[in-house]
């Protein structure tokens, strides 16, 4: 057994086809399927099951290719300590980011990375949370900076901001007239939501517990649904609803498309996290990733010290 079967097993069951696999890996695929039913031989178990065109893992073949990824992990650990001296702000970094925040804080994200890591360029991926912890798992991003709630087993988390919501609506809406706005309110108005499987929809319901047993109540095909906070900014400019966003996503210049309003008392809110597998092995590259998320002067947050921060 050899690391360079271990990282052939794990190519095949992520890309779920040989050819792929062997591209990925700069092999040929008969190098690559060779090696792997070398490997297969000695174990005694089968880890693909090959009877279709779409690859599928065995059960025994999952355990295997965990295993494998962990071995891998700790093999590039032992390369990481052999030049522990090298600097680990450089060479490119993969950041995944959830779809909510992404637009609102890479801008000054990468502007504050500029003095502090310049040699440490940004891969980066936009996507849901499930897909990008996914990534994560497998290696294929380096962190990720996600929303609560976030709970996953092997991945640290750690606090980078807190940030309220606000309601937004359209000019000429009763609310305008009022300071504030109550979760309960939203429950009398239809609300613009982000579709199913954006984290932030979640949250905004489970801030408002009216409003979302009338969204449970009302079912999907009768709730107004954006693809994106700036489709909704623009169904709210349009007069169409109401609606609710970070503090991130409203700018200076937003009072001229709609009216912004707060909530009465302390503000629902989100918690924005940096995540990452555990034992990584470049823990300053971390360090330089926060630090550059705490000094990217976004407004209206509040930024959260992290125990796990050095």
């Amino acid at each position: 057994m050899t690391l360079t079967e271990l990282r052939y097993i794990v190519a095949v069951a992520q890309e779920r086809h040989f050819g792929r696999a062997a591209r990925r890996c700069f092999v040929s695929q008969p190098t690559l399927s060779i090696a792997i039913k070398k490997l297969e031989e000695e174990l005694a178990v089968p880890l693909f099951d090959r009877s279709s065109n779409d690859i599928i893992t065995t059960e025994a073949g999952e355990r295997i290719v965990a295993q494998a990824r962990r071995v891998l992990e700790e093999a590039d650990l032992i390369k990481h300590l052999a030049n522990e001296e090298q600097n680990e702000l450089e060479g490119a970094f993969k950041l995944g980011l959830i779809f909510t925040v992404a637009p609102y804080l890479l801008p000054k994200l990468i502007m504050a990375l500029r003095d502090s890591a310049p040699k440490m360029p940004l891969m980066l991926e936009e996507n849901y949370t499930y897909t990008l912890t996914e990534s994560l798992k497998r290696g294929d991003l380096d962190a990720m900076i996600v929303a609560e709630p976030f709970h996953e087993p092997g991945i640290i988390s750690e606090p980078l901001y807190d940030e309220p919501f606000f309601v937004i609506v359209p000019k000429g809406h009763h609310f305008e007239e009022l300071d504030a706005v109550t979760p309960q309110m939203l429950a009398e108005e239809q609300v613009l939501l982000l579709t199913e499987g954006n984290c932030m929809r979640d949250q905004v319901l489970s801030s408002c517990s009216d409003l979302a047993a009338k969204q449970k109540i009302q079912g999907l095909t009768n709730t107004l649904q954006g693809s994106s906070i700036n489709t909704i900014r623009h169904m709210v400019a349009s007069g169409l609803s109401i609606s609710v966003l970070p503090a991130t996503a409203l700018t200076e210049n937003d009072h001229m498309l709609f009216s912004i309003i707060p909530f009465e008392g302390k503000a629902p809110q989100r918690r924005v996290l940096l995540a990452y597998r555990r034992n990584f092995v470049r823990p300053k590259a971390l360090s330089a990733i926060r630090s550059a998320v705490l000094n990217s002067q976004l407004s209206g947050v509040t930024f959260v010290k992290s125990e796990n921060a050095e």
